[in-house]
This record gives structure tokens, C-alpha cells and sequence, in this order.
């Protein structure tokens, strides 16, 4: 598969086919979601709180109030919390799919602008990062995954200027 592509056939997110989210953070993310109405709190396991991740049923969006985690709905947080990639967590989600007509993708150039806003933004992930383990500061699990991610980034922005 390359870009969205395999053998000729569009491949494609569809955001329609996302689980529930009732049903994916109680049945697939195993959280206890509790209270009533549009909004439900659960612990967050992105820092192991008890009791301050707060989930939204309809959009699927989640906060952690205490370690700021947040996204906009499953599928940022199938990605965040199994650290898998736009495409992988979407298949993981069955909300890829093949449409069956042929192909007529043809990627845009990415403009220097945004290659240097990406690696800005992962710059300053490994140097705050760098900074905790030059002072001693253990690093999570989470966030080691998190600076290998902005190590992977930076490097395939380099590796795409260095082929443009």
C-alpha cells in the first residue's frame, strides 16, 4: 500500500464507521464510564488517574483533567493510547475502506512551510524531553513512546527533502 493506495483501488477513511463510543471506551478501551448524560467520567490511562478523564458519547471527545490528554473522538483515541498511526488505527477501528474504483490519487507536495512547522512542534518535544533526562528526571513509558514518534517525524521530514 502506498499513500492510500493498494494495487490501483482507493482506500479511505469513513468516519461513519466508528464504533459507538459508549460502546468502544466501555468494550474495547475497557473504561468504566460513569455518571448521566452527555458527558461520562472514567479514569485515564494515559497517566493513571483515577476518575479524570471526562468522555463526550456523541462526538466520542475525551480530556483528561489532570494530565491534559484530549482528542476529538475514538480514533484519536485509539491512536493515542496504542501510539498506532492515522491509518493502522482507523483499520484497527474497521473505519478503512476500499471503495473499488480505481485510483486517480496523486499525493501534493507538502510545502517547506509545513516540513518546518512539523519539525518545530517535535523539535520541542525531544528537547523538553532532553531536558528531564539531562536532569535526572525519569521519563515515562508514554512519553518515551511520544519522543521515539517526534524522532520518526523529523526524521521522514528529512528523508522527504533530502529525495524533493
Amino acid at each position: 500500500m502506498d499513500g492510500g493506495r493498494c494495487k490501483g483501488v482507493v482506500m479511505s477513511f469513513n468516519r461513519d464507521q466508528l464504533p459507538d463510543p459508549q460502546e468502544y471506551y466501555e468494550n474495547t478501551a475497557g473504561l468504566t464510564l460513569m455518571g448521566r448524560g452527555p458527558w461520562r467520567t472514567t479514569r485515564c490511562e494515559f497517566h493513571g488517574g483515577s476518575d479524570s478523564m471526562r468522555i463526550n458519547l456523541k462526538s466520542g471527545g475525551f480530556m483528561c483533567m489532570s494530565c491534559g490528554e484530549k482528542g476529538g473522538d475514538v480514533l484519536a483515541y485509539e491512536m493515542q493510547s496504542t501510539g498506532a498511526e492515522f491509518i493502522d488505527a482507523a483499520k484497527a477501528l474497521n473505519a478503512w475502506t476500499d471503495d473499488g474504483k480505481p485510483s486517480s490519487y496523486k499525493p501534493s507536495p507538502v510545502s517547506a512551510r509545513t516540513m518546518l512547522e512539523v519539525v518545530s512542534f517535535e523539535v520541542q518535544i525531544v528537547a523538553l524531553m532532553g531536558a528531564d533526562l539531562s536532569k535526572g528526571i525519569a521519563i515515562s513509558e508514554v512519553d518515551k513512546s511520544r519522543l521515539f514518534e517526534a524522532v520518526s517525524r523529523i526524521t521522514r521530514v528529512a528523508e522527504a527533502l533530502h529525495h524533493a
